[in-house]
């Protein structure tokens, strides 16, 4: 049997190659991490509506990107192209040109059956109005959603998230604004969507009942890590969001990352 001796330099030049397949993994581990695909991803998407012979150009090549599980504030002023954002993002408009990614999918080349798919399974809405139906309970209302989701959550867990546990049987005539707008974020969340978009969830509601409302969706995100963007005009607000993107006249102005986003109850506007 023949036995290979390791000489001093060999056992040098193998240590050498085990520091450099160390030192090589370190460096593509960084890369790869530095590259990871975000969760939502908007690259260079336009949006013209075309009324008669006039064009307006709603969006103007807007690019930006939102990782899984944070609160993201889109601020602008009426007009500036935030809804349109949110509705495309949504799945309930579509883009003129770019490419818009929502967890490794292309929504910008799905067709209307998918988009549907899309809507029902991927994304919970609340907007400023609560599109409640009246005869039903707020159990009930919450209940119509989760008839049409694959993995929903309990309604019941849903409303006691939200505080409503004792109002469970109410009609919607019966709840304070406030409570009703809990019901539509329930609603929304018990589908256990991907992501939450928040259109002016607070418009039509008084300073105490926004400030309510701003703090189940701020614990959505904090405790539930569900990714959620809300668009509003009220500039205060955006220090309780993880990035805040500011949209101006169909264009992004700035994109600002918040390492230290503020409770919503240290927040006064």
């Amino acid at each position: 049997m023949h036995i290979q001796k390791c000489s001093p330099i060999n056992g040098i030049f193998s240590f050498r190659s085990l520091l450099m397949k160390d030192c090589l993994y370190n460096i593509f581990s960084t890369i790869l991490r530095g590259t990871a695909m975000s969760f939502i991803d908007f690259q260079n998407v336009s949006k013209i509506y075309q009324m008669g012979e006039v064009e307006i150009k709603a969006l103007d090549d807007v690019s930006f990107s939102i990782d899984k599980g944070e609160f993201v504030v889109i601020l602008g002023s009426s007009g500036a192209g935030k809804t349109t954002i949110l509705n495309i993002l949504g799945g309930m408009d579509t883009a003129t040109s770019g490419k818009i990614t929502v967890d490794g999918k292309e929504i910008s080349k799905s067709g209307e059956k998918e988009l549907c798919d899309y809507r029902r399974f991927d994304v919970g809405f609340v907007f400023q109005f609560y599109n409640l139906v009246q005869n039903l309970t707020a159990k009930e209302n919450v209940d119509l959603a989760v008839q049409l989701c694959d993995d929903p959550m309990d309604s019941r867990f849903v409303l006691k998230m939200v505080g409503l546990e004792e109002r469970i049987n109410n009609f919607p005539s019966q709840l304070s604004g406030g409570e009703q707008q809990r019901v539509a974020i329930a609603r929304a969340v018990a589908k256990n969507p991907k992501l939450l978009l928040c259109d002016e969830p607070t418009g039509a509601l008084d300073y105490v009942t926004g400030k309510q409302v701003l703090k189940v969706l701020q614990d959505m995100s904090t405790n539930q890590k569900m990714t959620v963007v809300m668009i509003t005009h009220n500039s205060a607000l955006a220090d309780m969001g993880q990035k805040i993107i500011r949209v101006k006249s169909g264009k992004i102005e700035s994109v600002t990352l918040n390492d230290n986003p503020k409770p919503i109850e240290d927040i006064e506007y």
